[in-house]
Parts: structure tokens; C-alpha cells; sequence
């Protein structure tokens, strides 16, 4: 059965003789590039600023649509998006509209790959832990050492988070936009407070401070 099907199974994607598509790596891309506007069960997504991913190719692959052909669809969509009737001026603008070769190369055989497997399809998202979360979603902008990631869109994690508690943390990752850090733009995902229980956040937050996994820290409960 879909349900059952592990990403780790290989999938056959048409896109040409590179390298066969890692789809861990294209869950994490997927997450760090895509997550904040297409809802996709697989990745915990529930964004719905773009279209919804599952609802999107459900329908399709019931029909028979085969995973080749989606990856195809996805990949073209990818590269030239649907242009938006907004004008660039617009506020809106940079909200809605998607632009092109998001991801490429590599990157877009992963990516193009990990949605043809799973959108629609009712694989679930594996069971949650503060570490692989952060990895998957978080590491694609922030250093961190702990999950040996580097990315630099966001503050580093290492140095400035001196003084801050599992409350605070919790805060910043439910309402990234109360308080920016001078330098950076108010680009983080909104949607963590919704897809994350009180319970996982709490956990996210004191890994993000403390490097360990475990229970959340006492009296660090968002209380949402």
C-alpha cells in the first residue's frame, strides 16, 4: 500500500542521466524552499499560500497518473511557474508569486522526485523529533552545531540566542515576526506554530538551545 511506502524505495524519475534522486534530500528541500507555501502531508507541511501539493496530484494518481509523469509536472512547474496576474509594485507580489528554477540541477531531480512520490499518495510524515525537524526545516537557514548545519538566511543559532529561554525560543518559532534580529529580513516560515503541537515546539526549542533531545524543559510549554 502507498501508506506503507518508505522514501528510502527508488523511484523512477525521467530526469535524464544524473545521479538517482535522493528523496531525504528532496524532503529537506522541499521544506526549507517549498513547506512555507505548498501544504504537503509527507513533509508536515500545511501552508496554503500556493496550491496544496496533496490535493493537487490526489486525483491524478487515482487516475492512474504514474510517478514519472507527476515528477515531469512537477519539474516543468518548477521551472516556469504560473505567472501571476499581480504587478511587481504590488505588496502582494512576493507572496504569491513563485518564481523560477527555485531549485535546480540536482536539487530539482530531488525535489521534483520526493513530491511525485508522495503527493496524494497518504504517506504520512515520520514520527517527530526535535533533531530530524530541525535538520529538515530549520537547517537550511540557520547554523546550528549541534545538527551540523550552516545555513546563513537566518541568525546563527550558536550566537544569538545568549540569554534566551525555551519560552523565548518558543515564541520566535511560533511568531517568527515579533522580533527580528538587526540584519535580517522577516522571511521565516509562519506556519511552524500551526503544523507543530505545543508539545513539539517545546521540545524544538530546548533542543535548539541545549543541542539535546528529550522531554521539554519544565515551564517551557507555549500553552497553545
Amino acid at each position: 500500500m502507498l501508506a506503507t511506502v518508505s522514501l528510502a524505495a527508488a523511484v523512477a524519475s525521467g530526469c535524464g542521466a544524473g545521479a538517482e534522486p535522493d528523496l531525504e534530500r528532496g524532503r529537506a528541500l522541499f521544506s526549507a524552499n517549498c513547506g512555507s507555501c505548498h501544504a504537503l502531508e509527507q513533509a508536515g507541511s500545511s501552508a496554503n499560500v500556493g496550491p496544496d501539493l496533496d490535493a493537487a496530484f490526489g486525483a491524478s494518481r487515482r487516475d492512474g497518473l504514474g510517478t514519472e509523469t507527476i515528477a515531469g509536472v512537477v519539474r516543468a512547474q518548477i521551472e516556469n511557474p504560473r505567472p501571476t496576474s499581480l504587478e511587481p509594485s504590488d505588496p502582494r507580489y512576493n507572496a504569491v508569486y513563485m518564481p523560477a528554477d527555485l531549485v535546480e540541477g540536482q536539487d530539482l531531480d530531488d525535489v521534483s522526485a520526493y513530491i511525485a512520490t508522495v503527493a496524494g499518495s497518504g504517506v504520512k510524515p515520520p514520527p517527530f523529533t526535535a533533531e530530524g525537524y530541525f535538520s529538515q526545516n530549520c537547517g537550511g537557514c540557520h547554523t546550528l552545531q549541534a545538527a551540523g548545519t550552516s545555513g546563513n538566511t537566518g541568525p546563527n543559532l550558536d550566537t544569538e540566542l545568549g540569554g534566551q529561554d525555551v519560552e523565548d525560543v518558543v515564541n520566535s518559532i511560533a511568531n517568527p515576526s515579533d522580533d527580528i534580529v538587526e540584519g535580517y529580513e522577516d522571511v521565516m516560515p509562519q506556519n511552524y506554530g500551526d503544523d507543530l503541537d505545543p508539545e513539539e515546539i517545546d521540545e524544538l526549542a530546548q533542543y535548539i538551545l541545549t543541542g539535546e533531545t528529550g522531554e521539554a524543559a519544565a515551564g517551557g510549554n507555549s500553552g497553545r
